[in-house]
């Protein structure tokens, strides 16, 4: 994001424009130090848990002008943290500004929170999207997402697709995966997306295919927001990601595999509305949105002793009117699918 605000204000990265992330800081002089001059910029991205390291060094935050806490539906520990000691902050500092942003926010809450801080809805361009549910859960979420990739690419128009996995290991399975299947299958690309992937690899799903080829992203939810592929048009949503999770008998932090909230999910779905009207499809059930998925995600303080299961198939076992192999089971044409609504996504 740093990178490509430089980019666009025609500046060096490090300079007025910077970042700090864990073991890397782009900032230089202008970017740390506050700038008397109105003509002089200073945007400063950071993580949450480098701007609580900042806190405690700067517990004022003097540094600062302005906080934008950007996608906060993607509630964590820190965020919650950060927005309890800015509203402290207001009582010693009356010239800090806190911008607080998202696409499918519970503003009510966040206004009563601030004392009935002013609401600002920035319209964007409306495409449609429609969505499409499995009639059967997915005993293997990334078999279905495969067989869903090659059933588009066979049966749908032009369109890059973007995948939803939870992980690395999942991704690098799924595209290899594509990579074997889709041989007899002329002008298909498949491209991971994760956050330990190098930069330049990473620049790879952002370029533009080779003519008449499509393009297929699979990522984490690094992709759910604050980013935008252009030339997406269909979006496979497995439903799951991986969500720190406390353990308080061995008081270990760790990453497991958790159904995402249903604000992450519009989220998702919004990928594919972007640049024109698109498609998405969720690899679980409309049941299972209802009533398996938060509606929105909150910072876990105890530790849930069932494990996670490896797709919405746990809670009920697939169907026996499923088609056979003839006919793809995850196929957007077959019945197994379930097109319910549309969904008018915002690109911001």
């Amino acid at each position: 994001m740093a990178r490509r605000v430089a980019e666009e204000m025609d500046v060096v990265c490090g300079e007025e424009v910077g970042y700090s992330v864990r073991f890397e800081d782009v900032s230089g002089p202008k970017t740390m130090l506050k700038c008397l001059s109105v003509s002089c910029l200073i945007i400063r991205y950071v993580t949450d848990g480098m701007l609580l390291r900042e806190a405690i060094a700067d517990p004022l935050l003097k540094r600062y002008d302005v906080i934008i806490l950007d996608e906060v539906h993607e509630r964590t520990l820190s965020t919650d943290v950060i927005m309890g000691m800015v509203k402290e902050i207001f009582h010693y500092r009356n010239d800090l500004k806190l911008v607080v942003m998202s696409a499918t926010l519970d503003a009510t809450s966040f206004q009563t929170y601030f004392d009935n801080a002013p609401l600002f809805k920035v319209p964007g361009r409306l495409f449609p999207v429609e969505i499409f549910y499995t009639a059967a859960p997915e005993p293997d979420y990334v078999l279905a997402a495969v067989r869903t990739v090659l059933q588009l690419h066979v049966s749908e128009g032009p369109g890059d697709v973007l995948v939803f996995l939870p992980g690395e290991k999942e991704i690098l399975e799924a595209c290899d995966r594509l990579v074997r299947e889709s041989a007899s299958l002329p002008r298909l690309i498949a491209l991971p997306l994760f956050s330990s992937l190098p930069p330049t690899q990473q620049a790879q799903a952002f370029a533009a295919p080779p003519p008449a080829t499509r393009k297929v992203v699979v990522a984490t939810n690094i992709a759910e927001t604050s980013v935008t592929i252009d030339g997406i048009v269909f979006v496979i949503d497995c439903g799951l990601a991986k969500q720190k999770r406390f353990d308080p008998r061995s008081r270990v932090q760790s990453l497991r595999v958790t159904p995402v909230s249903q604000a992450s999910a519009k989220q998702r779905a919004g990928r594919a509305g972007r640049t024109r009207p698109g498609k998405c499809f969720r690899l679980y059930t409309e049941e299972s949105f209802l009533r398996q998925l938060p509606v929105a995600f909150f910072p876990p303080f105890s530790l849930s002793l069932t494990p996670p299961p490896k797709s919405y198939a746990a809670t009920s076992p697939p169907s026996s009117s499923r088609s056979n192999d003839s006919e793809s089971p995850i196929s957007p044409n077959s019945r197994s699918w379930r097109r319910r609504r549309q969904l008018r996504s915002h690109a911001r």
